[in-house]
């Protein structure tokens, strides 16, 4: 009796402390108190400020809901104001900062934090100023103008609300523009470099560890961390090119490249969830090992091109707790996050409980486990192996973690995920509309222009492939608003003999 042909991933295949400042006493951890009072006093002002949002749009002025949002935006921006006498609001790429102070992001307020940025990034806000507590009625206008509907350009929109708030005589709303960061080519080039060293070397030290787990080895746990923080410190400074280097998806090293992306992946969707340097590198490691119990897993099942027995099944399926068992034992030898074990034995398992292995009871996962989980199964589906020789574009594998909750993935990760490489990720073929070729080269920082990544067109309308192609970001139109170029539909890049890797290495 065969069993399904299926492993890798939970996901697609189954059975039928950053901003921190040093005290006087040389510690880095400990906040200072007034950072630590921004932090929590922010938070509240952002939730707040969410909740009056989403009650002016639904509701009139005169709503009870709308009256208490803007009691509760005034409240807090008195309590700030107080504090510190005077207030900014900026945004800066997926972050949120309170007088110079980054607040942390987390699960519970990601949707207030998303929308903010969402809505300053549309009108053009780069920062929000109040040397004065706004009344009620003030900050019911400045709302009302924050929600009205427009298709212009954000450039137009923030000269258009400006002019608004001068002549309505809202002064006390100081709005600023974003501040443009202009990028250096020849610092491009050597964060690529960089990139390029640092992923070869990630995908040798994992092979080394895979390896020596296997020959009953120690490995050198000092190495690998080593690895995970070149890692963690390119997606921190500029992650758009490691992030890149992941679409490589080599098949014959399929186990190390894929370990390597799953790192990649789950460190810069850590970062997007607000998660600090410290504990980036945990998730790092954790994400890197997740996948150690294969080395326990007879190559010749792991690379089986046809269905799998039941036997054959049952071995792939205890690769997650064989994982925990031999962190379990590298962990009484070195140092090692107990954090990688959870994950190890966790990362497919599901948020409800159906995947493998089953618990004996009810758990709650881990966040690492349900950031790596969204990790490895993107990885895992969009890459080529002896038994999918067809992978899944990754447009389709985004769409099918977004709409279908069968695969049990943590929603809100899931949408953090696609805010994080767009709806059509790195690396994806796309036609345009006026029929070039373009591979994506990053998301679009405006969460509205998901559909509008950066791009590099590959080829002319003729379809003579282009090499390296040339930057585009299809966000760009004309002065009547009409975009010049519009992406009709994905393609899978060996149709045209074309290796994705090639334009990012």
């Amino acid at each position: 009796m065969t069993g399904p042909n299926l492993r890798g991933s939970g996901a697609y295949v189954q059975p039928a402390t950053a901003g921190a400042r040093p005290t006087p006493h040389g510690s880095a951890f400990v906040e200072a108190g007034g950072d630590a009072f921004i932090r929590r006093a922010g938070k509240g002002l952002i939730l707040a400020f969410y909740a009056a949002l989403r009650a002016i749009r639904l509701y009139p002025l005169e709503n009870a809901a709308v009256q208490n949002a803007a009691e509760e935006l005034t409240t807090l921006t008195q309590e700030l104001l107080d504090h510190e006498h005077e207030l900014e609001m900026r945004v800066s790429g997926e972050f949120v900062f309170i007088n110079a102070v980054r607040l942390r992001l987390d699960l519970d307020n990601y949707a207030s934090f998303s929308h903010l940025l969402s809505v300053f990034r549309a009108l053009g806000i780069g920062s929000l100023h109040l040397q004065r507590t706004p009344t009620l009625k003030e900050w019911q206008r400045f709302l009302a103008f924050l929600n009205v509907p427009s298709a212009d350009p954000p450039a137009t929109r923030f000269g258009e609300l400006r002019a608004k708030l001068t002549h309505q005589e809202l002064g006390v709303f100081e709005i600023g523009e974003p501040m443009v960061q202009s990028v250096d080519p020849e610092d491009r080039e050597k964060s690529k470099e960089v990139a390029k060293k640092t992923y070869a070397q990630s995908v040798a030290v994992t092979k080394d560890l895979m390896t020596s787990v296997r020959l009953g080895r120690s490995p050198n746990i000092k190495k690998i961390k080593r690895i995970v923080q070149g890692i963690v410190d390119q997606i921190l400074n500029e992650e758009a090119s490691l992030i890149g280097l992941t679409t490589i998806r080599d098949y014959d090293e399929y186990t190390f490249t894929h370990s390597v992306n799953v790192c990649i992946f789950s460190v810069a969707l850590g970062k997007r969830l607000g998660l600090g340097k410290i504990q980036l590198y945990d998730l790092g490691m954790a994400a890197l090992f997740h996948d150690i119990g294969k080395s326990r897993v007879p190559s010749e099942v792991l690379n089986k091109p046809g269905g799998l027995t039941d036997d054959e099944w049952r071995l792939i399926a205890a690769h997650p707790w064989l994982g925990a068992l031999a962190l379990f034992q590298l962990r009484g030898q070195q140092e090692l996050p107990y954090r990688a074990m959870i994950v190890a034995h966790e990362h497919h398992m599901k948020i409800d409980l159906t995947g493998y292995p089953r618990p004996i009871r009810d758990r709650s996962l881990s966040m690492f486990s349900k950031i790596v989980a969204v990790a490895d199964g993107f990885d895992a589906a969009t890459s080529r192996r002896s038994y999918q020789t067809v992978p899944l574009t990754p447009a389709q594998v985004m769409m099918e973690m977004r709409d279908n909750p069968r695969r049990g993935m943590d929603p809100v990760v899931v949408k953090a995920f696609i805010n994080l490489t767009g709806i059509y990720p790195v690396g994806t073929l796309v036609i345009f509309d006026t029929f070039e070729l373009g591979i994506v080269h990053a998301a679009n920082a405006s969460p509205e222009m998901l559909s509008r990544p950066i791009v590099r067109i590959i080829s002319d309308e003729y379809g003579n492939l282009l090499h390296p192609g040339t930057l585009y970001d299809l966000s760009e139109q004309t002065a009547t608003g009409v975009f010049l170029r519009t992406i009709i539909k994905t393609e899978n890049p060996e149709r045209y003999g074309i290796r994705v890797s090639d334009y990012f290495i």
